[in-house]
């Protein structure tokens, strides 16, 4: 799995589950589900995530899907 598809499937995975979170727990938990889609924007434009920061210090690779 490539860096990019690590940080992807992460904010996917992040991004479910505190919409069950929401859902099922308590209605604060939105805020969670707002910072993951701030940060996908945030480094959209700037290039700076620290998910892929973490990742790549655990030894995910960046390279090509193919």
């Amino acid at each position: 799995m490539t860096l990019d598809r690590a940080v992807l499937a992460f904010a996917g995975s992040v991004l479910l589950a505190s919409l069950l979170l929401t859902y099922f727990v308590s209605p604060y938990f939105v805020w969670l589900t707002a910072f993951v889609g701030f940060n996908l924007i945030q480094s959209a434009f700037t290039g700076f995530c620290p998910a892929a920061i973490i990742f790549r210090k655990l030894g995910v690779k960046p390279g090509t899907a193919f």
